[in-house]
């Protein structure tokens, strides 16, 4: 007998729309190394391109506030390590209310977009990623999802990406994720973004800056 079985619509259509943002996500972790962009993601390049940068920011204000945000949301959904640097740099092109605002939110986004994606059927690789840290964090979990996760993000104790996969696996809710990440990251967030601030200054005098001179 002929196998008669027929693929369904909608589920194709349904595993399409997973797909495709998940790849959009790898292709830029795979692109900006493949290009060696992490070897332009630095202050001096930010020094370099300063005037540049405020005059496009100053010349096209909303376009510039789109581009931060949809960038910098899926630099964190797809784990690019470049989280303090691109703060810092909203921190000098928006200034701090503006910067602090636009970083929480864009980082909200994104690290919600990699919280769907380990919660759904694509989400095996990421869970083999975050192994480790599930066997740690599951008894704070346990305990108190919303006190925990507060705290996960006051106290960078585990790696950014970490705090956004492991809760996936976890049972914690979309909404409960998304609202204390987006208040648990403004303290530290505003923090770099007031160093941001102040960079203009820092290389008018044409000082050398390091963020970790600054922190410590």
């Amino acid at each position: 007998m002929a196998d008669k079985s027929v693929a369904v619509p909608g589920k194709q259509s349904s595993m399409w729309k997973r797909l495709v943002p998940l790849a959009i996500l790898a292709a830029v972790l795979i692109a900006f190394f493949a290009l060696d962009l992490d070897d332009y993601a630095t202050f001096d390049t930010l020094k370099d391109t300063r005037e540049a940068l405020l005059g496009f920011v100053r010349d096209n204000f909303v376009l510039a506030i789109l581009i931060y945000v949809v960038g910098y949301a899926l630099l964190t959904a797809a784990s690019v390590p470049v989280a303090s640097l691109v703060t810092v740099a909203g921190g000098f092109l928006f200034g701090i209310w503006l910067g602090t605002f636009l970083t929480v939110l864009a980082a909200t986004v994104g690290a919600t977009v990699l919280f769907l994606f380990a919660r759904s059927a694509l989400g095996e690789p990421l869970r083999q990623r975050a192994g480790p840290y599930i066997r740690k964090m599951e008894e704070g979990f346990q305990e108190n999802q919303v006190n925990y996760l507060l705290f996960l993000r006051l106290v960078p104790v585990f790696p950014f990406f970490a705090v956004n996969l492991v809760p996936a696996f976890l049972g914690v809710g979309t909404m409960v994720f998304a609202v204390t990440t987006f208040i648990g990251i403004i303290p530290g967030t505003a923090v770099y973004t007031i160093v941001g601030a102040g960079l203009g200054s820092v290389f008018d005098r044409g000082e050398e800056f390091s963020l970790d001179s600054v922190l410590t």
